[in-house]
């Protein structure tokens, strides 16, 4: 029955989805999408800006150590240039692998006011309330969404390393990778979940037991968002967007869930 459950949840996580694109642009919340391409934009000048300080730090750091002027034989100019070529192509490889890993709770992170705002207008727009807007419980569940980014991350973290070692072990490393990116999808859609959980007044314990007793909705729910973090380069970018869509779908989901629990 359990199992049973499990697949239920799913299917009205993943079919979630494809309502929630409907959603959004029929009741003009696409304008949502704009925060995205904003946050893109900022991210990429301060990631750019960054890499570059850096890449200059380390070529400065190559020519004080190594004192490629003073270098007579041949070829040496060629050498030279490939080695400060070599030094701003590996910098850019790890920023973009470092971002890739931790790339998507900062997008969480970072849009958890819009998220918080945009799960309760969606969840207005579903049941036709009309709950008066307020700036603290706004602030309340952006820090909230803030506080379990970072406690889901560090869970992620953790169990990425034991992961890592069960590797090792013959038929277990198998599914480590699968079992990794299960793990990925389930902690982010949490973080969707929660937006709804939290105006049901549930504390962050309550909060945890409704997301493991719905494994299958918030696996679901996280899965496009986890599947774009794969995705080379642009993923981090794509994330955005998928998160507008993630929020909007775990609303959807949850009151689905508990219009079928009402009907039982």
């Amino acid at each position: 029955i359990c199992f049973m459950t499990f697949l239920k949840d799913v299917q009205i996580g993943f079919s979630s989805y494809g309502k929630a694109i409907d959603f959004i642009f029929k009741n003009k919340l696409a304008w949502f999408f704009l925060v995205p391409i904003a946050l893109n934009i900022i991210l990429f000048l301060i990631g750019y800006n960054f890499i570059s300080e850096l890449t200059e730090q380390a070529v400065t750091l190559f020519q004080l150590a190594w004192e490629p002027d003073s270098w007579d034989f041949f070829g040496a100019d060629f050498l030279a240039g490939t080695v400060n070529f070599f030094i701003w192509l590996v910098l850019r490889l790890f920023f973009f692998l470092i971002f890739a890993f931790i790339g998507g709770y900062i997008i969480l992170i970072l849009m958890s006011p819009i998220l918080a705002f945009l799960s309760e207008k969606t969840e207005k727009i579903v049941l036709g309330t009309d709950v008066p807007f307020s700036w603290l419980q706004l602030f309340k569940d952006m820090w909230r969404g803030i506080v379990l980014a970072i406690r889901n991350f560090f869970i992620e973290i953790g169990a990425m390393i034991l992961l890592f070692f069960l590797s090792f072990v013959p038929l277990v490393g198998l599914i480590s990778t699968p079992l990794l990116f299960l793990i990925s999808s389930y902690f982010y859609g949490f973080s969707f979940l929660d937006y709804t959980c939290e105006r049901r007044r549930l504390k962050v314990k309550d909060s945890i037991h409704f997301v493991r007793r719905n494994k299958g909705l918030a696996i679901a729910n996280g899965a496009l968002f986890a599947l774009a973090l794969l995705i080379p380069i642009i993923g981090v970018s794509l994330s955005g967007f998928l998160a507008i869509i993630s929020t909007v779908a775990a609303t959807l989901a949850v009151l689905k869930k508990e219009e079928l629990l009402r009907l039982k």
